[in-house]
C-alpha cells in the first residue's frame, strides 16, 4: 500500500511539472576583455550540467554567447536582439557607462532580466540583477576608521559615481578635504605620472583609488617610479579584489596599502571551485590556470547559481515558462514584452543561495543586500585580514585580537638581526667550541642581553647575511641589510650601530637613541713636541721678554738718574766722619750704573739686595717696579709647569673649518653612507665646500669601509683626514697601534636606535627598556667597558706628572739651598729639616704610593732643571729669610 501511495506521488509531481521545459537557454555578452570572466561562465554551466544529484538538476543549462568587439550602442542593441530572438530565458553579461542605458532600456521594455557581474547603477531599474555589491558604504566605513580628513579620490567615471557622490556627501557633512580626479580618460602613463606629482606638490599622501584592478595597476607602477610608496602613504583601493591588484612593490618602499575583498579564500564553496578550475585545460578554458582569480569571474559563477536557484524555484511552483512560437522582434514599435519575464525576475529576486562571494540575497530592486565584505590591508607576507563589514554592524575591526595572538613573544624566540662590527658585536677568540648567542661579544651583545631581561624574552642573534645596514635600491625600491630583514619579516628586532634617519624611520620603528654621535675629524697622532733649550721661554711671548729687558734697563737708568739728583743718596758712613772733620772726604752714592742694574736684577729675580734706595723718588721707582715683577713672576711660574712638564701634540687641524681652509691636507668619507649623504645635502657653506673638494679630488678621497679609511689615515703621514661616526673615532684611537686622534667638535648629531618592525608589539616594551637602561647609567657603563676599559692606548695623566717632575727637581733644590746657606753660622737649620719642607712641598698634591712608579730622567729634559730650580727655591728661600730674622733678634 505504502509503495502505491509514492508511486501516486511522483505520478502527480511528473504530471505537475510537464509544462516546464529541460532546456534553459540563457545568453551571454562579453566584453573583449573579460576572457578569464567567459571561462568562468562555462566552466559554471559544465559544473552544474554535470552535477550527479538529478534533484538538484532538473533541467539543462544551455548557453548563447554573443562577444562584443566594442560597447558602442549599435554592437550591444546587435548582440541584445541576437540572444532575444534565440528565445533565451536570461541573460548574463557586462555594461559599462556606454551600453548600460542601452541593456536596461531593452530589459525593461522586452521584460528580459539581465544578470551582471558590472559595478551597480544608481537608478532603480527593472528586470537588472546586480551581482556586485555597493562599496560605498564599506568605504565611508573605513574612511571614519582611519580618521582621515583629507585625502584624493581618483576614480574611474566607467564604474558610475556612486562612490564619489557617497564621498563628496560625507565630506560636506564631517568637513573633509577632499581632491577629486578623474582617471577614466588617462591611458598614457605619462599623465598617471603628472597627477601623482601634481598631488604631491600639494602634501598629499592618502589616496582613495575607485578603478578596476588594471588601471590601479598602471597607476601604482608610476608611484613605485616616483617614489612615493614610502611610509607616510596610504592607499585605499575601492575595489572588491584587493587580492588580484600586485602590491608588493608598492609595499616593499612601506607604503600602507587597504582594501577590500568579496571572495573569502577560506571558504570551502571557494576551495572547492580551485581545486577544479586549477586542473583545466587552459586551451580550452583561457586564463584558468595561470592567472589568479578574478573576482568578476566569480560573480560570474555566482550569477549562474542564482540564475540554476531561480528556475529550480519557478519549477518547484509550477510556473510554467516555456516559450511558444516566435520570440517576436526586439525593435518593434511599440516593443512586445515577454509574458513570463516578470515571473522569472520576481524568483531571481527572491534567490538566497551561499556562492563564492558569500551570502547571496537581493532587494526589490535586484541589488544585493545582506552581504559581507572583508577589509585587507598589505602586511609583512602579504595581504592580511582586519576586519570585515556589513551594513547591519558597519566595520568590525578584527586586527587587535589577531595583533595579541600573533603578536605574543612569551613562547618563542625571537630573532635579533645584528652586523659584525667592533667594539659592537664580535666573535669571542673561542667562538669555535661554542653556540648560540655565546659565540658573540660586545656592546651590542650586551645590550641585546639587557633589553631581553627587562622586556621578558628569549632571543637568537642573527648576522645579516649582507653585512650592510639598510638601504633602499632606486632601481626596485626595496631594502637590503637589517632593515630589509625587519621590513620582510626575517627578523624581530634590529640591536646594531644602526643610525636613525627619516627614510628608514618612515618604513620601520626605532626606540629612543641608546647612543649619541656625529661626524667627526680622524687624523694621525702628530709626533710630541719635547722642550729645547730655552724652552723655558715659551711661557711668555717673546715679545713680552724684550719688553721686559727694555723696562729692565730703563728702570735701571731712571734709579741711577734719580739716584744722582736726589740728595738723600749721597751721604757718608758715621765712621769715616770722624777718620778726619777738617777734610771731609766726598759723600758716596750707592747707586751708580751697575749697582742699579744690580738692584733691578735682584728685585727681578725677587731676592733682593745688599742696597736700597733712601730717597723718595728712588723708593717709588723701586716700588713700582717691585709691583711689575711681582705680577711677571706670578704669571710665568703659573704657566712655566704646563709649558715644561707636559710633552705636547701640535694639531694641524683643529675643526671641520680648518680642513675647508687648506689644500695640503685631504679628506675623505666612506664611498656610501649617511656621512657622504650628509656633505652632499648639506646647505652650509663651509660642508658644501668641503663637499666641493671631496667629489671633485683626484686621487678619490671616499674610501670604500671604515677599516680602508683608518690604514689611509695611517699611511698618509698626517696628509689625510678621515670623516666618520663620532662612536667609531674614538673607539679606534683607543685601539694598537694608537697613532690617530679624533681632533674637533663633532659636525652634526644623530643616534643609533633599536629597531622593530611597523606596529610590532615589542615596540613599547623596547623603548621603554632602553629609557630604563639610560636613566640607571647601564648604558654609560657599557660604553666605558667597550671603548676605554677595554682600550690598549691607557690614559694620561698630565697633572700627576707635573708634580712627580716638582718632586724630582725640589730634591737637589733642597741640597744646593743648604750648602748656599752652610757658610751661615745658623745652627738652627740643618739638612733634614730642608728636606722636610721640600718633601712637604712636593708630596702635597702628590699620592706617596705612586712616588716609584716612574724616574725623573723622563720628566724633564736637562734644559728644564735650571727654571725649576729657581723657581722652586722661592718658598725654601723664604724660608731661609724668615730664620735669618729670627736668629737676628735672638742674638740681639
Amino acid at each position: 500500500m505504502a509503495q502505491r501511495v509514492v508511486l501516486l506521488l511522483l505520478w502527480l509531481l511528473d504530471l505537475s511539472s510537464a509544462g516546464f521545459p529541460n532546456q534553459i537557454n540563457i545568453g551571454g555578452l562579453f566584453m573583449r576583455s573579460t576572457v578569464q570572466e567567459h571561462s568562468a561562465f562555462r566552466f559554471a554551466v559544465q559544473l552544474y550540467n554535470t552535477n550527479q544529484n538529478t534533484t538538484e538538476k532538473p533541467f539543462h543549462l544551455n548557453y548563447n554567447v554573443d562577444n562584443l568587439e566594442s560597447s558602442n550602442s549599435f554592437s550591444v542593441t546587435h548582440a541584445f536582439c541576437s540572444q532575444f530572438s534565440r528565445g533565451v530565458y536570461a541573460i548574463f553579461g557586462f555594461y559599462d557607462k556606454k551600453s548600460m542605458n542601452t541593456l536596461t532600456s531593452f530589459c525593461g521594455a522586452l521584460h528580459t532580466s539581465f544578470v551582471t557581474p558590472s559595478y551597480p547603477t544608481d537608478n532603480e531599474v527593472q528586470f537588472v540583477i546586480q551581482m556586485r555589491p555597493a562599496l560605498r558604504g564599506a568605504v565611508l566605513s573605513l574612511l571614519s576608521h582611519y580618521k582621515w580628513q583629507k585625502f584624493v579620490y581618483l576614480y574611474d567615471t566607467d564604474r558610475g559615481f556612486s562612490i564619489l557622490q557617497a564621498i563628496m556627501e560625507a565630506a560636506v557633512a564631517n568637513n573633509w578635504q577632499v581632491t577629486a580626479r578623474s582617471v577614466s580618460s588617462t591611458t598614457d602613463a605619462a599623465e598617471f605620472r603628472r597627477i601623482i606629482e601634481e598631488m604631491d606638490r600639494r602634501q598629499e599622501k592618502r589616496y582613495v583609488i575607485d578603478c578596476e584592478v588594471d588601471r590601479i595597476n598602471t597607476i601604482f607602477e608610476q608611484v613605485v617610479t616616483l617614489g612615493k610608496n614610502s611610509r607616510g602613504y596610504h592607499y585605499i583601493l575601492a575595489n572588491l579584489g584587493f587580492r588580484n591588484v600586485s602590491l608588493d612593490k608598492v609595499f616593499a618602499g612601506g607604503a600602507n596599502i587597504s582594501g577590500f575583498q568579496i571572495v573569502n579564500p577560506e571558504n570551502p564553496i571557494v576551495q572547492q571551485f580551485m581545486q577544479r578550475w586549477e586542473r583545466l585545460d587552459e586551451r580550452e578554458f583561457p586564463e584558468a590556470r595561470n592567472a589568479p582569480l578574478k573576482y568578476t569571474s566569480a560573480l560570474t559563477h555566482d550569477a549562474i547559481l542564482v540564475i540554476a536557484e531561480a528556475f529550480r524555484y519557478l519549477r518547484r511552483q509550477r510556473v510554467d515558462v516555456s516559450r511558444r512560437g516566435s520570440a517576436g522582434d526586439c525593435l518593434a514599435n511599440p516593443a512586445v514584452p515577454w509574458s513570463q519575464g516578470i515571473d522569472i525576475e520576481r524568483a531571481l529576486k527572491t534567490v538566497q543561495v551561499q556562492g563564492m562571494t558569500g551570502n547571496i540575497q537581493f532587494d526589490n530592486y535586484g541589488r544585493r543586500t545582506n552581504y559581507t565584505i572583508d577589509i585587507y590591508e598589505m602586511k609583512i607576507g602579504g595581504p592580511r585580514k582586519i576586519g570585515h563589514w556589513n551594513e547591519y554592524t558597519g566595520f568590525v575591526n578584527i586586527m587587535d585580537s589577531q595583533l595579541s595572538n600573533d603578536s605574543s613573544v612569551e613562547n618563542r624566540t625571537i630573532v635579533v638581526t645584528t652586523i659584525m662590527e667592533a667594539p659592537y658585536v664580535m666573535y669571542k677568540k673561542n667562538y669555535m667550541h661554542l653556540e648560540g648567542n655565546d659565540r658573540y661579544e660586545g656592546y651590542c651583545v650586551d645590550l641585546a642581553s639587557e633589553i631581553a631581561k627587562h622586556v621578558g624574552i628569549k632571543y637568537k642573534l642573527s648576522i645579516v647575511m649582507d653585512g650592510k645596514y639598510g638601504a633602499r635600491d632606486p632601481e626596485t625600491k626595496t631594502w637590503n641589510g637589517m632593515v630589509g630583514e625587519l621590513v620582510y619579516g626575517r627578523a624581530d628586532i634590529a640591536v646594531a650601530p644602526l643610525t636613525i634617519t627619516l627614510v628608514r624611520e618612515e618604513v620601520i620603528d626605532f626606540s629612543k637613541p641608546f647612543m649619541s654621535l656625529g661626524i667627526s675629524i680622524m687624523i694621525k697622532k702628530p709626533q710630541k713636541s719635547k722642550p729645547g733649550v730655552f724652552s723655558f721661554l715659551d711661557p711668555l711671548a717673546y715679545e713680552i721678554w724684550m719688553c721686559i729687558v727694555f723696562a729692565y734697563i730703563g728702570v735701571s737708568v731712571v734709579l741711577f738718574l734719580v739716584s744722582r739728583f736726589s740728595p738723600y743718596e749721597w751721604n757718608l758712613e758715621d765712621q769715616d766722619e770722624a777718620k778726619d772733620p777738617q777734610t771731609p772726604p766726598d759723600p758716596p752714592n750707592d747707586f751708580g750704573i751697575f749697582n742699579s742694574l744690580w738692584f733691578s736684577l735682584g728685585a727681578f729675580m725677587q731676592q733682593g739686595c745688599d742696597i736700597s734706595p733712601r730717597s723718595l723718588s728712588g723708593r717709588i721707582v723701586g716700588g713700582v717696579w717691585w709691583f711689575f715683577t711681582l705680577i711677571i713672576i706670578s704669571s710665568y711660574t703659573a704657566n712655566l709647569a704646563a709649558f715644561l712638564t707636559v710633552e705636547r701634540m701640535v694639531s694641524p687641524i683643529e675643526s671641520a673649518e680648518d680642513l675647508a681652509k687648506q689644500t695640503e691636507i685631504a679628506y675623505g668619507t666612506l664611498d656610501s653612507g649617511s656621512t657622504k649623504e650628509f656633505f652632499r645635502r648639506s646647505k652650509i657653506a663651509v660642508y658644501e665646500k668641503m663637499w666641493s673638494y671631496m667629489k671633485s679630488a683626484e686621487p678619490s678621497v671616499f674610501v670604500k669601509t671604515t677599516p680602508d679609511g683608518v690604514a689611509r689615515v695611517r699611511k698618509s703621514k698626517g696628509k689625510f683626514a678621515f670623516l666618520l661616526e663620532s662612536t667609531m673615532n674614538e673607539y679606534i684611537e683607543q685601539r694598537k697601534p694608537c697613532d690617530t686622534m679624533k681632533v674637533g667638535g663633532n659636525l652634526d648629531s644623530k643616534g643609533y636606535g633599536v629597531a622593530t618592525p611597523k606596529s610590532s608589539a615589542l615596540r613599547t616594551p623596547v623603548n621603554l627598556a632602553v629609557l630604563k637602561l639610560s636613566e640607571q647609567g647601564i648604558l654609560d657603563k657599557l660604553k666605558n667597558k667597550w671603548w676605554y676599559d677595554k682600550g690598549e692606548c691607557g690614559t694620561k695623566d698630565s697633572g700627576s706628572k707635573v708634580s712627580r717632575c716638582r718632586s724630582f727637581v725640589l730634591i737637589p733644590n733642597c741640597i744646593l739651598t743648604y750648602c748656599s746657606y752652610a757658610r751661615l753660622d745658623f745652627s738652627s737649620v740643618h739638612f733634614v729639616d730642608l728636606l722636610h719642607i721640600t718633601f712637604f712641598v712636593a708630596f702635597q698634591f702628590f699620592p706617596p704610593q705612586t712616588a716609584t712608579q716612574f724616574g725623573a730622567r723622563r720628566c724633564f729634559p736637562q734644559s728644564m732643571f735650571f727654571p725649576f730650580l729657581f723657581l722652586n727655591s722661592i718658598d725654601i728661600q723664604l724660608f731661609f729669610d724668615a730664620e735669618m730674622r729670627n736668629d737676628n733678634s735672638v742674638r740681639q
